[in-house]
Protein backbone atom coordinates (compact mmCIF):
# COMPACT_ATOMS: atom_id res chain seq x y z
CA UNK A 1 0.00 0.00 0.00
CA UNK A 2 2.74 2.58 0.58
CA UNK A 3 3.38 2.86 -3.21
CA UNK A 4 -0.28 3.66 -3.88
CA UNK A 5 -0.39 6.17 -1.05
CA UNK A 6 2.84 7.81 -2.21
CA UNK A 7 1.46 8.15 -5.75
CA UNK A 8 -1.74 9.77 -4.44
CA UNK A 9 0.22 12.15 -2.18
CA UNK A 10 2.35 13.30 -5.12
CA UNK A 11 -0.53 13.50 -7.61
CA UNK A 12 -2.78 15.65 -5.43
CA UNK A 13 0.02 17.63 -3.74
CA UNK A 14 -0.97 16.31 -0.31
CA UNK A 15 1.52 17.11 2.42
CA UNK A 16 0.30 14.81 5.22
CA UNK A 17 -1.50 11.49 5.44
CA UNK A 18 -3.63 11.71 8.58
CA UNK A 19 -6.11 8.86 8.04
CA UNK A 20 -6.44 5.71 5.97
CA UNK A 21 -8.28 2.41 5.98
CA UNK A 22 -6.71 -0.74 4.58
CA UNK A 23 -8.68 -3.32 2.62
CA UNK A 24 -8.08 -5.87 -0.08
CA UNK A 25 -11.59 -5.44 -1.51
CA UNK A 26 -11.51 -2.76 -4.21
CA UNK A 27 -15.29 -2.40 -4.41
CA UNK A 28 -15.57 -2.00 -0.64
CA UNK A 29 -12.82 0.65 -0.74
CA UNK A 30 -14.62 2.62 -3.45
CA UNK A 31 -17.94 2.40 -1.57
CA UNK A 32 -16.29 3.55 1.67
CA UNK A 33 -14.57 6.45 -0.08
CA UNK A 34 -17.89 7.59 -1.57
CA UNK A 35 -19.56 7.26 1.83
CA UNK A 36 -16.94 9.43 3.55
CA UNK A 37 -16.95 11.99 0.73
CA UNK A 38 -20.66 12.53 1.39
CA UNK A 39 -20.12 13.38 5.04
CA UNK A 40 -20.02 16.87 6.53
CA UNK A 41 -16.53 18.21 7.23
CA UNK A 42 -17.13 18.03 11.00
CA UNK A 43 -17.89 14.31 10.78
CA UNK A 44 -14.71 13.71 8.72
CA UNK A 45 -12.64 15.60 11.30
CA UNK A 46 -14.20 13.53 14.10
CA UNK A 47 -13.26 10.34 12.23
CA UNK A 48 -9.65 11.49 11.82
CA UNK A 49 -9.37 12.60 15.44
CA UNK A 50 -10.81 9.32 16.72
CA UNK A 51 -7.83 7.51 15.17
CA UNK A 52 -5.16 10.23 15.03
CA UNK A 53 -5.88 12.92 17.62
CA UNK A 54 -2.67 14.87 16.96
CA UNK A 55 -2.95 14.71 13.15
CA UNK A 56 0.45 12.99 12.93
CA UNK A 57 1.67 12.30 9.38
CA UNK A 58 1.15 8.54 9.12
CA UNK A 59 3.41 8.25 6.07
CA UNK A 60 6.37 9.83 7.87
CA UNK A 61 8.16 6.54 8.48
CA UNK A 62 7.56 5.12 5.03
CA UNK A 63 10.26 5.31 2.40
CA UNK A 64 9.44 6.63 -1.05
CA UNK A 65 9.10 3.69 -3.41
CA UNK A 66 11.87 3.13 -5.93
CA UNK A 67 11.44 3.43 -9.68
CA UNK A 68 9.25 0.84 -11.34
CA UNK A 69 11.05 -1.83 -13.29
CA UNK A 70 9.96 -2.68 -16.80
CA UNK A 71 11.89 -5.87 -17.32
CA UNK A 72 14.46 -4.22 -19.58
CA UNK A 73 18.01 -4.48 -18.31
CA UNK A 74 20.67 -1.95 -19.17
CA UNK A 75 23.90 -3.67 -20.05
CA UNK A 76 27.09 -2.37 -18.49
CA UNK A 77 29.68 -1.35 -21.08
CA UNK A 78 32.31 -3.51 -19.37
CA UNK A 79 30.17 -6.64 -19.73
CA UNK A 80 30.72 -8.82 -22.80
CA UNK A 81 28.03 -8.26 -25.40
CA UNK A 82 26.07 -11.17 -26.80
CA UNK A 83 26.10 -11.58 -30.54
CA UNK A 84 22.80 -12.19 -32.30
Amino acid sequence: MPRRVYEALKRYNITRLVYFEATTDVLAAIAREKQIKGWRRSKKIALIESMNAHWKDLSEDWEAPGPRTTGAVEQDSSSPKRSS
